[in-house]
């Protein structure tokens, strides 16, 4: 079965010294990071680390990060991602839930060493310098090669294991996303797509902030990395798109691809001078649709701002889709098709014969040329009188009227109220707004929650908190 160890190591033998990351620290050519990978796989199993052992990793986003992944995929051992955007807390649940072998970690992480779950435990990191040699083991599609978590913004967070058939997968319906006909310079701040690039030869540029930190990235911060790095395409959440857009001087960028969070067509408009491509996709299948938007003609802008909800475009080949009861269902060979804790799977994994639906929670629509139109997150429906009132209808409307920042819909206490962040937002278009959908009212807030993941998405738990308040 093809993998992506043998595939790593079949794009260093084509790659040689050709860049494959660059970071504010060094630049490592595709040679040398499997060099470093083959030494890290040896480490590994001199400390007793095989095939089906997980191991937990705590470091940030860097070439260690990409060395040790490759390298615990050489020695068989099934990775986990803590989820990044609750921090300690986060760890800890993963610790408990995956009950690691070893930590792998780097920096001030290695202080994670001492907490009891990790007494008598390896833990070790990657080294520059290290020397070393393994045989990759034998990998079968249906081996674990990572755990992941889902962001907890429903609940605990869910732990999905992805095996190497599943990642071969993903990577068969990524690349076609990131084809290109030139020599391109990716700065990539969402990791799946790093493993493509790394896959295709590609050079990646990573991110010199912390992901779970998005609002200390400022526009000259970005566009300078950018500039000193020769980007020619970012891979950016909404939220750094808007950094980026407030950029002057872009150097050698053409294109945006987005993601992780409602991609709106005023965001597009202000990244003027660049292709923007929106991929929309959740934790469980990544991607699902994808749209450039130079594809999106007035028309549907004008259905966009009149309340169709939100354009996300064709669904890729790779996934079967479906819309039942509203609620967009997904199945493919890069759809997760089950939790690490299968009591998790009720009411979200619908098993139908050989296939396994994923239930992704969003509201959607195909319409007439088999696009797919968002409408938003389903438990955030509003009802009245038995009729349907859709979060991004509304709110991708509200956010087209003058001095909208941000809008989300909210229903509770026997209203329903559109709530606005915004403080030049014309309140007469607001209010006329409200009344076509048949809302109650509009209330101004200081600042709608978002997601602690991307900080693209409106987080409607703590927005019930607020407007509760």
């Amino acid at each position: 079965m093809a993998d992506l160890v043998t595939t790593f190591a079949q794009t260093a033998r084509r790659r040689g010294d050709a860049t494959a990351l660059i970071t504010r620290q060094e630049t490592v050519g595709f040679a040398e990071l499997e060099r470093r990978a083959d030494a890290f796989a040896a480490r590994c199993a001199a400390k007793g680390i095989g095939k089906g052992d997980r191991v937990i990793l705590a470091m940030p986003v860097g070439i260690d990060l990409f060395t040790a992944l490759a390298g615990a995929w050489r020695v068989g051992a099934v990775v986990v991602f803590p989820e990044p955007a609750m921090g300690l807390r986060g760890f800890l649940h993963a610790v408990r839930v995956t009950r690691p072998k070893a930590l792998i970690a780097t920096g001030a992480y290695r202080l994670l060493r001492l907490l009891p779950a990790f007494w008598g435990r390896a833990c070790l990191g990657p080294r520059p310098g290290g020397a070393g040699s393994f045989a990759p083991v034998t990998l079968e599609a249906g081996d674990p090669a990572l755990i992941s978590f889902t962001s907890g913004s429903t609940g605990a967070p869910k732990g999905i294991v992805r095996s190497h058939g599943f990642l071969m997968a993903q990577n068969a319906a990524v690349s076609p996303l990131l084809v290109s006909d030139s020599d391109e310079v990716d700065l990539v701040a969402f990791p799946v797509f790093t493993l493509v690039n790394l896959a295709a030869g590609r050079a990646s540029v990573l991110p010199d902030w912390r992901l779970n930190r998005p609002e200390e990235v400022t526009p000259e911060g970005l566009a300078a990395w950018i500039r000193e790095t020769g980007v020619t395409r970012a891979l950016l959440p909404p939220v750094l798109c808007e950094r980026l857009s407030a950029a002057e001087n872009r150097g050698a960028l053409h294109t945006v691809f987005t993601g992780g969070g409602p991609v709106l067509p005023q965001l597009v408009d202000r990244l003027q001078g660049l292709r923007v491509v929106s991929v929309y996709g959740s934790t469980e299948a990544e991607p699902i649709a994808e749209l450039d938007w130079a594809d999106a003609d007035a028309e549907a802008r004008a259905e966009m701002l009149a309340g169709g909800g939100l354009l996300a475009g064709q669904p890729v080949p790779e996934v079967q889709l479906r819309i039942v009861d509203d609620e967009v269902q997904v199945a493919g060979a890069h759809v997760n098709d089950g939790y690490l804790d299968p009591a998790m799977d009720a009411g979200i994994k619908l098993r139908e014969g050989g296939t396994v639906w994923h239930r992704t929670g969003d509201a959607g629509r195909l319409d007439d040329r088999g696009r797919l139109w968002l409408l938003g997150r389903y438990g955030a429906i509003a009802t009245r009188d038995g009729a349907r009132i859709y979060p991004f209808a509304v709110e991708v409307a509200a956010m087209g009227l003058p001095g909208v920042r941000r809008a989300a819909l909210w229903q509770g206490d026997g209203a329903i109220r559109l709530a606005i962040e915004g403080a030049g937002a014309d309140m007469a278009a607001c209010d006329a707004l409200a009344d076509r959908f048949g809302i109650d009212g509009v209330t101004m807030v200081d600042a709608i929650p978002m997601d602690r993941r991307h900080r693209s998405k409106v987080d409607y738990t703590a927005l019930d908190g607020l407007m509760r308040g």
